[in-house]
Parts: structure tokens; sequence; C-alpha cells
């Protein structure tokens, strides 16, 4: 699928991949520019309690703070949803990722491609792409495991990795065989839920939907609800509960289907037999406008 000008034209946007450091860095920047702003690192909020007209939060400490709302933007394993929606631990999907980031010149000459460029293989798949301006190469190895480890830190055993990745394809196992250390983590999600918002307490990104990584989503939703919150509080400043439920409503559907199908692509990803025989038909009748029509409830945005 053309990702150029192709893409430019039809969505309105340029296709962009970004390193996870440099759109936090974006983000950090803006907040430090902004005197409405205060940044507190290290801090952990244990519990709240919305008064009606004020929300008090707990923090690890003992210490209080008191704001007009409270935003939970705490991740997958959520404090904040836990009181909220109440649904327990993330759904361990059975998938798990390795990353890894090579130079480019620890790129052999005839295996870079300045592509978003994605391997199919049967219960595993391996995408790699450029990032900084083509000084990095990101490299993403996905297969099922039922092996279960919290956190996003953990180093990747290359034992399993090679259990999985054997029979792969040159091109690939070249490209795995440039990595000396791994990291890993276990891919967990949610199901869609349609309340996020109690009072004057809210969530926002994988608090509120969390999603598998299979359609690259989870920071560009995240980025979505905070646009579409600020828009919301504007009309209604005074009434942030109000303000809060129509961000609910604005957000909830959109998000569940970028859950749901991401869920999807990650099956057909991985498919084997007559289902990855019926994947590879169907992909290869494709147009380049077939292609972007089936990414346009995604891009053209919400």
């Amino acid at each position: 699928m053309p990702l150029g000008e192709d893409a430019l034209h039809r969505f309105g946007q340029p296709y962009a991949v970004t390193h996870r450091a440099d759109i936090h860095g974006a983000f950090l920047r803006a907040c430090q520019s902004s005197s409405l702003v205060s940044l507190e690192n290290g801090r952990h909020v244990k519990s709240y309690e919305d008064h009606g007209g004020h929300v008090d939060v707990v923090l690890g400490d003992g210490e209080r703070a008191e704001g007009r709302a409270l935003l939970g933007c705490d991740g997958m394993w959520s404090t904040i949803r836990a009181r909220v929606v109440g649904d327990g631990k993330p759904r361990v999907s059975g998938h798990i990722a390795y990353r890894a980031v090579l130079k480019r010149a620890d790129v052999p000459d005839d295996l870079w491609r300045p592509d978003v460029v994605l391997w199919a293989g049967p219960r595993t798949h391996f995408v790699h792409y450029p990032l900084r301006r083509g000084e990095l190469y990101n490299l993403v190895a996905v297969f099922h495991s039922d092996h279960y480890e919290e956190g996003w830190n953990a180093e990747g055993s290359k034992e399993l990795l090679w259990q999985h990745f054997a029979a792969q394809r040159p091109e690939v196992l070249r490209l795995l065989e440039r990595i000396e250390t791994w990291r890993m983590w276990v891919l967990c999600d949610r199901e869609p839920v349609k309340v996020w918002t109690k009072g004057r307490v809210v969530l926002l990104g994988d608090a509120a939907h969390p999603m598998l990584q299979y359609l690259a989503q989870g920071a560009c939703m995240a980025t979505e609800d905070a646009v579409v919150l600020a828009e919301c509080v504007a009309r209604e400043p005074n009434d942030l509960p109000k303000a809060f439920l129509a961000y609910q409503n604005a957000r909830y559907l959109r998000t569940a289907r970028v859950q749901i199908m991401a869920r999807v692509y990650g099956e057909f990803y991985h498919a084997r037999g007559p289902t990855a025989e019926l994947r590879d038909q169907m992909l290869a009748a494709r147009s380049k406008e077939d292609a972007q029509n089936s990414i346009a409830w995604l891009y053209d945005g919400p």
C-alpha cells in the first residue's frame, strides 16, 4: 500500500512512524512550556475520593492533593479504572512481542527499506521500519505463547524467540540474527466498555480502552482522546461531569472498533493452513484503492 503522496492525498495527512521517546518528548516539551502544567515524577496515586465539587487523591506516601477533576491516564493496569469500571485484570492475549532497535549501519543494505514491512507467518509475524529520519531500524517479532510476565522492560529469551522463528524466511532470520538483546512484553487488552466516567473522574487512553498493537493505534487513540476531551471541556467548563459524558459518548464506539479490529488483525497476521491461503488470496486481489478503502474507517479520523 503506497504511504507517501498517495496517503497524503487520500487521507489529508501523511503516514508516519515515530520513536516512542520522540512523541513523548513532544508532549513533554509542550507541558514544560505551559505555566498551567505542573509535572511531578515518581508520584503514585493510591486512591481518590470524589466529593462532588472536587476530587481528592491520596498519594503513595500519604500526601493528599485536590483538584476540580481527576483524569485517569494510568495505562493498562489503571488504579483509577478499578474504581470507575471495576473489571479486574486485563485479558492476556497469548501473544508475546519482542522489540529491538538497530542502527542504520548494522542493517545490511539489501534488507534496508524505507517502508513499514510485515512478514506474516503461522502464529508469528515480524515487522520492521525506519525511525528518526532513517538513523534507526525498529524490529518487532510477535509469536503465540502462554508465558506471562507483567511490565514493559523484561529481557526476552533468544532461545524462545528462535523456537518460533527457526523456519521463517531468510530475510527475517538475517535481521533477527543481528540482535543481541531483546526487550519483551506479554500483550494484553480488555473488553470494550461504554462507561469511562463517574462524576468528576474520567479515563483516557489505555486506562479506558487498552488494545493490542496490531493496528498500531494505542498512542493515536490516546491522543485523539485528549483532543476530544479538551474540546468537550472547553464547551462545558463549568459542568465537568457533563463534559466528561460528552467526551465518553463521542469516543467509546470508535475506540471499541479499534480494540476489536486489532484482535482480528492479530489472528489475520498469524493465520495458518487454509485460513492463511484465504488471507493471501484476498490481499493479492486488492487494488491500491481497495487497500486504502479498507482502512478509511480508521484513517479518515473520528
